[in-house]
C-alpha cells in the first residue's frame, strides 16, 4: 500500500451473470460514485486454465473454501457434500472454472484510499441471500449457496472483489499488465485529498 494510501488499488470482476444481466453501468457506477478511479478496463473470456491460476495464487486457497463451506453448511444445519475440505474446496474450483469461463468478463482495478475495504463494502457479502440492503449483491441478485447447491454450480453473485490488500497485489498482475493501467488526475481528487479545499473560491 502507498505511504499516503491515495494510490492502493484493488481487482474487480464482473463475472458474467453481470455482463448477461447488462448490468455493467450500473455497477461501474456503484464504485465509481464512491470517490474511486476506474485505472484498468477490459472485457474478455477466460479459460478454466486461467481461473485456475487465478485462485491458485493464494496455495492454501482450496482449504480455505473448503473449510468454509463445510462452516456454511454446518451453520445452516446441513450435510456437506464431504467432510474433507480439499474435496470441498476442488468442488467449488470446479464449479467456478465452469461459472467463469462460460461468457465473457469485465475486469476493473480501481484505486483510492482504502480502495479494497470501499470495495468489499459496496460489493457486499459472498452469498446474494444475506448479503446488506444497499450493496451489489444485496440489491442487485436472488441467488443463495442453498440454490447453488441444489444446481451442484457456483453461486451468481455478480462480482469478484480483492478481499484483502494481499490479495489485490497478487491478482493485479495476474489480470492486468503494468502499461494496461493508466496514470492520469481526476479533478474531483482535490476534493477527496487535498488538505485544504483551495481553488474553489474565486
Amino acid at each position: 500500500m502507498e505511504q499516503d494510501g491515495k494510490k492502493e488499488k484493488t481487482l474487480v470482476i464482473i463475472k458474467p451473470d453481470g455482463i448477461q444481466r447488462s448490468l455493467v453501468g450500473e455497477l461501474i457506477k456503484r464504485y465509481e460514485r464512491s470517490g474511486l478511479k476506474l485505472v484498468g478496463l477490459k472485457m474478455f473470456v477466460p479459460t478454466d486454465a486461467f481461473i485456475e491460476q487465478h485462485y491458485s495464487l493464494d496455495p492454501d486457497w482450496k482449504m480455505k473454501a473448503g473449510e468454509k463451506a463445510i462452516a456454511a453448511y454446518d451453520k445452516k444445519g446441513i450435510a456437506p457434500p464431504s467432510r474433507e475440505p480439499l474435496e470441498v474446496g476442488e468442488k467449488v474450483l470446479r464449479n467456478l472454472k465452469k461459472y467463469l469461463s462460460s461468457g465473457p468478463v469485465v475486469t476493473m482495478v480501481w484505486q483510492g484510499m482504502h480502495a479494497v475495504e470501499i470495495v468489499r463494502k459496496i460489493t457486499g457479502g459472498t452469498e446474494p441471500l444475506t448479503s446488506d440492503v444497499g450493496t451489489i449483491r444485496g440489491d442487485l441478485t436472488i441467488d443463495s449457496y442453498a440454490v447453488a447447491d441444489t444446481g451442484d454450480r457456483a453461486v451468481r453473485n455478480l462480482i469478484h472483489a480483492s478481499g484483502s490488500h494481499e490479495e489485490a497485489q497478487k491478482e493485479i498482475p495476474l489480470w492486468f499488465k503494468a502499461e494496461e493501467l493508466i496514470n492520469y488526475r481526476l479533478l474531483n481528487e482535490s476534493i477527496l485529498y487535498d488538505v485544504n479545499l483551495g481553488g474553489i473560491l474565486e
